[in-house]
């Protein structure tokens, strides 16, 4: 295997070497340290961390949800992603857990309690055992993709996708069900999280098979890349639909830590120039 010494292969070289060093280098100050390192306290319990964590999951759940359109629903089109989107949700998956493993800092003792002494009342221990019932069943999946067995894979991606589903609006609930967040409060994070899931697997097509193709497309990945560009199309309108209802209504109410943080959220360069411009 040789290394083809282009501009960008070397300029990607150096990258992933350097991103490999900052994590080393971050993986030390935390084991120096320790959760003081993530610069969180006991009013902002949650950090960068929890939002890694989420975006990762995110991410699985909706390459799981879009390539459920072929070998599960059978949707003219969709079928060529199977291998590739389900082996993305299994890697991105596998990433949500080894960012939270260092938030919880005892994975080992949580994975043991968590069985011993289930808290069948806790949303967040629905929620790491909903994604490990998912992660197995879409490596199953996975496996029988791989050995063109797709009466099992069809099985496992059912299974799959409504326990991922399960796992992903749960995880929304673990932030609907602050009510010491008025802002977050509510139903909205559960059915959000999936929208967003779908928005975030497309997406990711999108970085796949660009690499994948080097943006020199052959026709029929151009058709299913058109299919897909106007479901992210439709699913964003959707989402910027959501959301302004969701920000009218905390306005207008008036409530106290809603309406106040509602507009702050509004006006800041944060929400203006990432969430809206680039994120939407």
């Amino acid at each position: 295997m040789s290394f083809e010494k282009t501009p960008l292969n070397v300029f990607m070289a150096i990258l992933s070497v350097g991103l490999f060093l900052w994590m080393s280098y971050g993986v030390g100050v935390y084991l120096n340290h320790g959760h003081h390192a993530y610069n969180v306290t006991r009013e902002h319990p949650w950090g960068l961390m929890i939002a890694m964590y989420v975006f990762f999951v995110v991410s699985s759940t909706g390459l799981c949800i879009i390539s459920s359109f072929g070998h599960v629903f059978k949707i003219p089109g969709f079928a060529i992603i199977g291998k590739r989107a389900i082996m993305g949700a299994i890697l991105t998956i596998l990433a949500g857990f080894a960012v939270i493993a260092f938030e919880i800092g005892h994975p080992v003792t949580m994975v043991i309690y968590n069985v011993v002494s289930p808290g069948l009342t806790s949303a967040i221990w629905w929620m790491g055992t909903l994604y490990g019932i998912y992660l197995t069943f879409i490596i199953l999946e996975f496996i029988f993709l791989a050995r063109n067995d797709h009466r099992w894979s069809r099985l496992f991606g059912i299974g799959g996708l409504v326990v991922g589903i399960a796992a992903h609006s749960n995880l929304g609930s673990v932030f609907g069900f602050l009510v010491a967040r008025p802002i977050a409060n509510g139903v909205f994070y559960p059915i959000y999280f999936i929208l967003s899931a779908m928005i975030t697997g497309l997406y990711l097509l999108f970085l796949i098979y660009g690499f994948r193709y080097k943006l020199k497309f052959p026709p029929e990945i151009q058709e299913f890349l058109y299919k897909i560009g106007k479901l992210l199309a439709l699913l964003l309108a959707i989402l910027i639909f959501f959301e302004g209802w969701r920000f009218l209504t905390a306005v207008y109410g008036g409530m106290p830590e809603r309406a106040d943080v509602a507009l702050h959220i509004l006006t800041s360069a944060p929400f203006l120039y990432g969430e809206l411009l680039l994120g939407m």
